[in-house]
């Protein structure tokens, strides 16, 4: 088994429901849930929204693949009705973020270190995302 820490966030709708109904498709599709941060409510970050954010962070236990992890927390995001992921302009390596019902990251998976064209762990953006770090450090002390 392995131990993995997944970012959540969201701003649209109903977000505490939207929260609570990843972290349950988590448990039932990804793995065991061991520890699981409060909710915290943030604003947007890397892009201009009226809507606030609330996000959390949760360690779950996964006999996953990296890879195969990535895929479905992709498809979790799609079954709650994400349909737009982030984008990166490539003449300026920048991300465009938008809007979303549900965001599910990997931060740390056991303490492997991967970068890939599609996944790089632990994310690249963690460390400057305090959306991020405060529910990861209350779940990891």
């Amino acid at each position: 088994m392995h131990t993995v820490y997944l970012s959540l966030g969201t701003n649209l709708g109903n977000k505490e429901q939207n929260l609570l109904t990843a972290i349950k498709e988590i448990a039932r599709r990804i793995g065991s849930v061991k520890a699981q941060s409060a909710f915290i409510a943030t604003e947007p970050w890397g892009f201009d929204s009226p809507n606030t954010f609330l996000n959390a962070a949760i360690c779950v236990e996964t006999a996953l693949s990296p890879m195969a992890l990535l895929r479905e927390t992709q498809q979790i995001e799609r079954d709650m009705g994400r349909t737009q992921k982030s984008t990166v302009n490539s003449q300026r390596s920048t991300p465009t973020y938008h809007d979303r019902i549900i965001d599910i990251d990997i931060l740390l998976y056991d303490d492997l270190h991967i970068t890939t064209p599609t996944l790089t762990i632990p994310h690249p953006l963690m460390y400057e995302r305090d959306f991020v770090l405060i529910p990861l450090k209350e779940i990891l002390t």
